[in-house]
């Protein structure tokens, strides 16, 4: 319910536009824990007009959720002398390491190429490439082996017709983050566009962070990595004394 009379509120405060674009989400932090195994983020708006519904070209609405930008080397591999061994390699300036795009009708009915191209919208665009050895014609097959990769992760998933719009005026949709997520700043847009051009977007962000012993531990490992590593030497020295200890213990029961 609050969320409903924030979104109104917001509805109210916009300026005059024929169409235009206002968002919530569920949740605008998500915790990673020990036992974190992925969440759901319920994304949700509404279009406030100052003119009456246009029905057609039909309106369509396009999420999208962005990790945090990442450089990235991908190798390709060769067989030498009966070995796989990693050969050739392209190094991709940045990559998010986390991408959605939901859409509420067909990828090709949702946008346009040339509006791809300006917005960033599919998972290719948002993938920046600056350049490749010369000697690697093919660049653009690494960046499609890391969309691959990362698609079998759960970290790029595009999911079309899962945004579902009422009205034209009400949206909402689901974005799964998976358990495997990097912290950071996650950028959440919300397009709006007809006939393949954005008429409006809304951004808004989600911050991604762990918590408890997982943090400890985090920051642990980047400020004091000697105690950090003694520490895990440690703790599995102990957890090999224990086993030891067990499988004795049994024997002589």
């Amino acid at each position: 319910m609050r969320a409903l009379v924030a979104l109104l509120l917001l509805l109210a405060a916009l300026p005059a536009r024929a169409e235009e674009v206002v968002m919530g989400l569920s949740q605008s932090n998500v915790s990673i824990t020990t036992d974190f195994d992925g969440s759901d983020i319920l994304i949700f708006g509404a279009v406030k007009r100052e003119v009456a519904i246009q029905a057609d070209p039909p309106l369509q609405v396009i999420v999208t959720v962005e990790g945090p930008l990442e450089p990235v080397t991908v190798w390709r591999k060769a067989r030498k002398l009966g070995i796989w061994v990693n050969a050739e390699a392209v190094d991709v300036d940045s990559a998010p390491g986390f991408y959605a795009v939901a859409t509420s009708a067909p990828w090709t009915e949702s946008i346009s190429a040339v509006e791809d191209l300006r917005h960033k919208v599919s998972i290719p665009r948002a993938i920046r490439s600056v350049g490749a050895p010369m000697d690697i014609m093919d660049s653009e097959a690494f960046t499609e082996a890391l969309i691959r990769v990362r698609e079998r992760q759960g970290l790029y998933r595009v999911e079309e017709e899962s945004v579902e719009l009422r009205e034209s005026t009400l949206f909402d949709t689901s974005i799964s983050m998976p358990a495997n997520i990097s912290e950071g700043r996650y950028l959440t847009r919300v397009f709006l566009t007809r006939a393949g051009k954005v008429v409006s977007v809304h951004e808004s962000e989600i911050q991604v962070g762990k918590v408890g012993l997982e943090r400890w531990l985090f920051t642990l490992s980047r400020q004091m990595p000697l105690v950090y590593g003694l520490l895990s030497l440690a703790i599995a020295a102990l957890a090999g004394w224990g086993a030891s200890a067990l499988f004795r213990a049994i024997r002589s029961g």
